[in-house]
Protein backbone atom coordinates (compact mmCIF):
# COMPACT_ATOMS: atom_id res chain seq x y z
CA UNK A 1 0.00 0.00 0.00
CA UNK A 2 2.58 2.13 0.69
CA UNK A 3 3.93 1.91 -2.45
CA UNK A 4 1.16 2.56 -4.05
CA UNK A 5 1.03 5.69 -2.21
CA UNK A 6 4.07 6.88 -3.54
CA UNK A 7 2.98 6.21 -7.16
CA UNK A 8 -0.12 8.09 -6.07
CA UNK A 9 1.83 11.40 -5.13
CA UNK A 10 4.21 11.21 -8.09
CA UNK A 11 3.88 14.05 -10.35
CA UNK A 12 5.76 14.28 -13.78
CA UNK A 13 8.27 16.77 -14.24
CA UNK A 14 6.55 20.02 -16.06
CA UNK A 15 8.43 21.35 -19.09
CA UNK A 16 10.73 24.68 -18.28
CA UNK A 17 9.06 27.73 -19.36
CA UNK A 18 12.00 30.03 -19.26
CA UNK A 19 13.68 28.29 -22.37
CA UNK A 20 16.79 30.30 -24.22
CA UNK A 21 16.98 30.64 -27.89
CA UNK A 22 19.51 32.18 -28.65
CA UNK A 23 23.11 29.79 -28.40
CA UNK A 24 25.10 32.81 -28.90
CA UNK A 25 26.82 31.46 -31.98
CA UNK A 26 26.19 33.10 -35.17
CA UNK A 27 26.74 31.62 -38.34
CA UNK A 28 30.67 31.77 -38.97
CA UNK A 29 30.73 33.65 -42.36
CA UNK A 30 28.13 36.22 -44.64
CA UNK A 31 28.10 33.74 -46.92
CA UNK A 32 26.90 30.78 -44.58
CA UNK A 33 24.60 33.35 -43.51
CA UNK A 34 23.11 33.89 -47.39
CA UNK A 35 23.54 30.05 -47.62
CA UNK A 36 21.04 29.61 -45.01
CA UNK A 37 18.37 32.48 -45.94
CA UNK A 38 18.72 31.39 -49.83
CA UNK A 39 17.62 27.62 -48.90
CA UNK A 40 14.55 29.45 -46.61
CA UNK A 41 13.67 31.57 -49.40
CA UNK A 42 13.86 28.90 -51.96
CA UNK A 43 11.61 25.86 -50.13
CA UNK A 44 8.95 28.73 -49.38
CA UNK A 45 8.64 29.28 -53.03
CA UNK A 46 9.26 25.64 -53.30
CA UNK A 47 6.01 25.27 -51.02
CA UNK A 48 3.81 28.27 -51.97
CA UNK A 49 1.01 26.12 -52.55
CA UNK A 50 0.52 24.88 -49.15
CA UNK A 51 0.72 26.76 -45.84
CA UNK A 52 1.05 23.81 -43.61
CA UNK A 53 4.81 24.22 -43.18
CA UNK A 54 7.81 25.82 -41.21
CA UNK A 55 11.26 26.42 -42.71
CA UNK A 56 13.81 27.81 -40.11
CA UNK A 57 17.39 28.19 -39.72
CA UNK A 58 19.81 28.97 -37.19
CA UNK A 59 17.19 28.36 -34.51
CA UNK A 60 17.18 26.07 -31.17
CA UNK A 61 15.34 22.54 -31.51
CA UNK A 62 14.30 21.89 -27.70
CA UNK A 63 13.62 17.85 -27.78
CA UNK A 64 13.68 16.58 -24.35
CA UNK A 65 13.47 18.58 -20.65
CA UNK A 66 17.68 17.04 -20.00
CA UNK A 67 18.95 18.93 -22.78
CA UNK A 68 16.84 22.31 -22.07
CA UNK A 69 17.60 22.19 -18.39
CA UNK A 70 21.47 21.61 -19.55
CA UNK A 71 21.57 23.94 -22.37
CA UNK A 72 22.27 21.13 -24.73
CA UNK A 73 21.96 23.58 -27.67
CA UNK A 74 20.99 21.91 -30.88
CA UNK A 75 20.57 24.68 -33.48
CA UNK A 76 20.47 23.11 -37.54
CA UNK A 77 21.25 26.02 -39.76
CA UNK A 78 18.72 24.80 -41.90
CA UNK A 79 15.74 22.67 -41.64
CA UNK A 80 12.02 22.06 -42.54
CA UNK A 81 9.15 20.70 -40.62
CA UNK A 82 5.88 19.53 -42.70
CA UNK A 83 2.04 18.92 -41.70
CA UNK A 84 2.74 21.63 -38.81
CA UNK A 85 1.33 24.95 -37.92
CA UNK A 86 3.02 27.34 -40.81
CA UNK A 87 1.73 30.91 -39.45
CA UNK A 88 2.65 30.34 -35.65
CA UNK A 89 5.30 32.80 -34.84
CA UNK A 90 8.54 31.03 -33.34
CA UNK A 91 11.67 32.12 -31.60
CA UNK A 92 12.90 28.07 -31.78
CA UNK A 93 11.31 24.74 -32.28
CA UNK A 94 10.07 23.32 -29.60
CA UNK A 95 8.97 19.48 -29.84
CA UNK A 96 6.90 19.57 -26.95
CA UNK A 97 4.87 22.62 -28.41
CA UNK A 98 4.78 20.83 -31.62
CA UNK A 99 2.54 17.86 -30.70
CA UNK A 100 6.31 16.02 -30.63
CA UNK A 101 7.01 17.30 -34.40
CA UNK A 102 10.92 17.25 -35.66
CA UNK A 103 12.53 19.02 -38.30
CA UNK A 104 11.63 16.31 -41.30
CA UNK A 105 14.83 17.62 -43.51
CA UNK A 106 17.56 19.42 -41.90
CA UNK A 107 20.58 21.16 -44.02
CA UNK A 108 24.09 21.95 -42.15
CA UNK A 109 26.57 24.13 -43.76
CA UNK A 110 29.97 23.01 -42.90
CA UNK A 111 33.24 24.93 -41.54
CA UNK A 112 36.24 23.79 -40.10
CA UNK A 113 35.32 24.29 -36.51
CA UNK A 114 31.52 22.07 -36.95
CA UNK A 115 32.55 19.64 -40.15
CA UNK A 116 33.01 17.10 -37.44
CA UNK A 117 30.47 17.57 -35.58
CA UNK A 118 28.09 17.73 -38.35
CA UNK A 119 28.95 14.70 -40.19
CA UNK A 120 29.08 13.30 -36.18
CA UNK A 121 27.44 13.48 -33.36
CA UNK A 122 24.62 15.75 -35.08
CA UNK A 123 24.00 13.41 -38.00
CA UNK A 124 23.33 10.16 -34.98
CA UNK A 125 21.01 12.30 -32.82
CA UNK A 126 18.99 13.20 -36.19
CA UNK A 127 19.24 9.35 -37.34
CA UNK A 128 18.59 8.40 -33.56
CA UNK A 129 16.10 10.72 -31.69
CA UNK A 130 15.09 13.32 -34.31
CA UNK A 131 14.58 10.38 -36.99
CA UNK A 132 14.62 13.07 -39.48
CA UNK A 133 13.77 11.71 -43.27
CA UNK A 134 16.51 13.55 -45.39
CA UNK A 135 19.87 15.24 -44.12
CA UNK A 136 22.03 17.15 -46.25
CA UNK A 137 25.48 18.55 -44.86
CA UNK A 138 27.29 20.96 -47.58
CA UNK A 139 29.91 23.26 -47.08
CA UNK A 140 29.90 26.82 -48.73
CA UNK A 141 33.43 27.31 -49.74
CA UNK A 142 33.64 23.94 -51.30
CA UNK A 143 31.48 22.32 -53.70
CA UNK A 144 32.83 19.33 -53.81
CA UNK A 145 31.22 18.43 -49.94
CA UNK A 146 27.16 17.86 -50.93
CA UNK A 147 26.40 14.31 -49.04
CA UNK A 148 23.28 13.81 -47.90
CA UNK A 149 21.19 10.15 -45.91
CA UNK A 150 17.73 9.48 -46.01
CA UNK A 151 16.07 7.25 -43.28
CA UNK A 152 15.24 3.98 -44.14
CA UNK A 153 14.17 2.06 -41.02
CA UNK A 154 15.74 3.44 -38.50
CA UNK A 155 19.02 3.88 -39.99
CA UNK A 156 20.73 6.71 -42.80
CA UNK A 157 21.16 5.33 -46.05
CA UNK A 158 23.79 7.55 -47.97
CA UNK A 159 22.24 9.08 -51.11
CA UNK A 160 23.55 8.58 -54.79
CA UNK A 161 23.79 11.67 -56.67
CA UNK A 162 22.30 11.81 -60.42
CA UNK A 163 24.37 12.76 -63.44
CA UNK A 164 24.25 16.62 -62.08
CA UNK A 165 25.65 15.39 -58.92
CA UNK A 166 22.45 16.52 -57.05
CA UNK A 167 20.74 14.78 -54.39
CA UNK A 168 17.05 13.65 -54.34
CA UNK A 169 15.24 15.50 -51.50
CA UNK A 170 12.21 12.45 -50.99
CA UNK A 171 10.54 14.47 -48.07
CA UNK A 172 10.14 17.58 -50.14
CA UNK A 173 10.04 16.10 -54.04
CA UNK A 174 12.87 18.35 -54.92
CA UNK A 175 16.13 17.64 -56.06
CA UNK A 176 19.39 19.84 -54.05
CA UNK A 177 22.01 20.63 -56.16
CA UNK A 178 24.48 23.31 -56.86
CA UNK A 179 23.68 26.93 -58.34
CA UNK A 180 26.46 29.05 -59.56
CA UNK A 181 26.77 32.88 -59.74
CA UNK A 182 26.44 35.68 -56.78
CA UNK A 183 23.57 36.47 -54.93
CA UNK A 184 23.13 39.49 -52.41
CA UNK A 185 26.65 40.98 -53.30
CA UNK A 186 28.54 37.86 -52.06
CA UNK A 187 30.83 37.06 -53.65
CA UNK A 188 31.97 40.49 -54.11
CA UNK A 189 33.53 39.79 -57.17
CA UNK A 190 32.95 36.56 -59.53
CA UNK A 191 30.62 34.06 -58.68
CA UNK A 192 30.58 31.08 -56.46
CA UNK A 193 28.41 28.11 -55.54
CA UNK A 194 25.06 27.97 -53.61
CA UNK A 195 22.55 25.33 -52.88
CA UNK A 196 19.88 25.65 -54.56
CA UNK A 197 16.86 23.43 -54.81
CA UNK A 198 15.26 22.05 -58.36
CA UNK A 199 11.59 21.16 -58.46
CA UNK A 200 11.22 17.27 -60.02
CA UNK A 201 12.02 18.31 -63.66
CA UNK A 202 15.69 20.02 -62.52
CA UNK A 203 14.10 23.44 -62.87
CA UNK A 204 15.59 26.04 -60.36
CA UNK A 205 13.46 27.02 -57.90
CA UNK A 206 13.60 30.86 -58.35
CA UNK A 207 13.95 33.03 -55.35
CA UNK A 208 11.25 35.87 -55.13
CA UNK A 209 13.93 38.51 -56.03
CA UNK A 210 14.16 36.32 -59.10
CA UNK A 211 10.69 35.26 -60.03
CA UNK A 212 10.06 38.97 -60.32
CA UNK A 213 12.84 39.73 -62.23
CA UNK A 214 11.38 37.05 -64.98
CA UNK A 215 8.27 37.90 -64.80
CA UNK A 216 9.80 41.72 -65.88
CA UNK A 217 11.66 40.33 -68.48
CA UNK A 218 8.94 38.27 -70.01
CA UNK A 219 6.59 41.53 -70.00
CA UNK A 220 9.76 43.10 -71.28
CA UNK A 221 10.03 40.24 -74.36
CA UNK A 222 6.04 40.32 -74.72
CA UNK A 223 6.37 44.30 -75.11
CA UNK A 224 8.88 43.86 -78.10
CA UNK A 225 6.98 41.18 -79.82
CA UNK A 226 3.55 43.23 -80.22
CA UNK A 227 5.92 46.11 -81.20
CA UNK A 228 7.60 44.11 -84.12
CA UNK A 229 3.86 42.55 -84.73
CA UNK A 230 2.70 46.30 -85.13
CA UNK A 231 5.77 47.48 -87.41
CA UNK A 232 5.26 44.62 -89.40
CA UNK A 233 1.45 45.48 -90.08
CA UNK A 234 2.13 49.08 -90.91
CA UNK A 235 4.83 47.53 -93.18
CA UNK A 236 2.49 45.62 -94.98
CA UNK A 237 -0.32 48.32 -95.16
CA UNK A 238 2.07 50.79 -96.87
CA UNK A 239 2.84 48.05 -99.46
CA UNK A 240 -0.70 47.48 -100.00
CA UNK A 241 -0.73 51.24 -100.72
CA UNK A 242 -2.94 51.76 -97.41
CA UNK A 243 -1.77 54.40 -94.43
CA UNK A 244 -1.18 53.04 -91.13
CA UNK A 245 -2.49 55.48 -89.04
CA UNK A 246 -5.78 55.52 -91.14
CA UNK A 247 -6.42 52.03 -89.95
Amino acid sequence: MANDGMLLDWQPTPPPTDLIFDDGEPLETNRHRIAMNVLIRSVQQALSDRSDFFAGGNMVVYYSLEQAINHDFRGPDFFVALEVEGDRERQGWVVWQEQGHYPDVIVELLSPSTAAVDRGVKKDLYERVFKTADYFIFDPFDPDSLAGWHLVGRAYHPLQPNERGWLWCETLGLWLGLWEGAIDREPPSGSCFWLRFYDQNQNLVLLPEEAAQQQLEQERQRAEQERQRAERLAARLRELGEEPDRI
